[in-house]
């Protein structure tokens, strides 16, 4: 089941305090990037991250799960604290690279 376009408009919606806030969809799933850095991937209306050593602490309580077949285990972040959420991501962007351009 793919994620719905609500779904990702309320994640892209918490996350505007942090700056500028894009989806791209993916087969049927979302990349979310925040100031151009890909922090989130969204699968069946679930958003995971990376599971980095900077978050370890914030996240050592939440879930955890694969956003697809073959994808490496990540959080799953739980908006309902929507603090921690942005303090989660703020981290991550913090340590994770700007994506590369290709070249054509």
């Amino acid at each position: 089941m793919a994620c719905t376009p609500e779904f990702i408009e309320f994640v892209c919606t918490e996350l505007s305090p942090l700056g500028e806030v894009s989806a791209r969809k993916m087969m049927g799933d979302y990349i979310i990037y925040v100031n151009g850095k890909c922090v989130i991937t969204a699968c069946d209306n679930t958003a995971f991250v990376k599971k980095l050593p900077c978050i370890a602490g914030l996240m050592a309580d939440a879930e955890t799960g694969c956003a697809y077949k073959g994808a490496k285990e990540g959080y799953i972040l739980d908006f309902r604290d929507s603090h921690k959420t942005l303090k989660v991501i703020q981290a991550l962007w913090e340590v994770l690279p700007f994506l590369k351009s290709r070249k054509k």
